[in-house]
């Protein structure tokens, strides 16, 4: 039976540790670099001293071990939205030195146990060969290869043409204020309230908040993005002094875009669970509806650090729905 959108109470999906302390404690106990024993893999790790991001508040700074212990813990948190998808990477080799480098190809070094799957519809010069993430060992060496953000497709194989979710994204513009990003949010959980219609919102990582609407199968990317487009376009009528249809930033004033253009293949945001490439490294976070309205939330609140003991306290609000088949409503 369909629940509504709004729930007061805490998923009582509970997510453990993917990995022992033995493992943890084989890690800590590595060199700069050597093959490390977790997920019935040996995976060579390397460099696993160099920083990567600034900490926190004075914190530490975060390391490359850091970084794949964390990828290695929350394995059971993340794998549930990345298997059976191809999976954009944004590799941060060189920390917050760079703007970071986009990969989509499977990297011809790439161990043979890491799941491939063939685009047969790219065109010449296009992506032929995607990483599909099935494992804690296949996490361990995306992070090992500074795949700090993991950006799964929206659809499943091999059916790659129907999408498994609807995708909202509250993209904050230079002047939107967390506030206002929270305004938008709640406008969105009204309305999806009244039209019963089962969701949750996701922390970014950074200033934006994602919801998630997971459909049945057969709808196409041009069913979701319509359905998506029509609903973001009554919100921003709401408050059009919040929101901007315009594409360019720079022709935004500022005001949040509600892109409902990510709805389209090979089109995607960041996975639950992933970090984000800032000070103190930030985790983009599945939340419950009335968690908007918590005096002390933030997008960025939940970090490397941190984000376990959240899961192993209230586990994880997107498991609950993520299985859930339900059409689109029309508007």
């Amino acid at each position: 039976m369909k629940r509504g959108v709004v729930t007061s109470r805490r998923s009582v999906v509970r997510i453990e540790d993917a990995v022992t302390k033995a493992e943890l404690d084989a890690l800590a106990d590595l060199g700069a670099s050597g093959d490390w024993a977790v997920g019935g893999r040996a995976v060579h790790v390397t460099n696993l001293d160099k920083v990567l991001f600034e900490g926190r508040d004075g914190e530490p700074p975060i390391t490359k071990r850091e970084l794949i212990a964390y990828f290695a813990r929350v394995a059971n948190a993340m794998l549930p939205y990345l298997e059976q998808r191809p999976v954009n990477a944004h590799r941060y080799p060189d920390g917050r030195r760079t703007n970071g480098i986009w990969q989509k190809a499977v990297p011809d070094h790439a161990p043979r146990w890491i799941v491939r799957w063939h685009n047969d519809e790219a065109d010449a010069g296009e992506t032929q060969w995607y990483a599909v993430i099935d494992s804690v060992a296949t996490l361990v060496w995306m992070a090992n290869f500074a795949a700090v953000e993991l950006h799964p497709w929206t659809s499943r194989l091999p059916d790659v043409h129907e999408p498994t979710w609807a995708l909202i994204d509250i993209d904050p513009g230079s002047r939107t204020t967390w506030e206002e990003v929270l305004v938008l949010a709640r406008l969105f959980r009204t309305a999806l309230d009244h039209l019963d219609v089962v969701s949750r919102p996701k922390l970014t990582g950074q200033r934006g908040i994602h919801v998630l609407v997971p459909i049945r199968t057969g709808y196409s990317f041009d069913d979701t993005r319509r359905w998506v487009e029509e609903l973001s376009r009554a919100i921003g009528s709401v408050v059009p002094e919040l929101v901007s249809w315009k594409w360019n930033k720079n022709e935004r004033g500022g005001r949040a875009r509600l892109d409902y253009t990510q709805n389209a293949i090979n089109k995607t945001l960041v996975a639950p669970y992933c970090t984000r490439p800032s000070a103190g490294v930030p985790v983009s976070v599945p939340i419950e509806w009335d968690e908007l309205d918590d005096s002390g939330l933030a997008s960025d609140r939940w970090t490397i650090r941190n984000v376990a003991e959240r899961l192993r306290e209230t586990g994880d609000p997107l498991a609950e729905i993520r299985d859930v088949e339900q059409d689109l409503p029309r508007l």
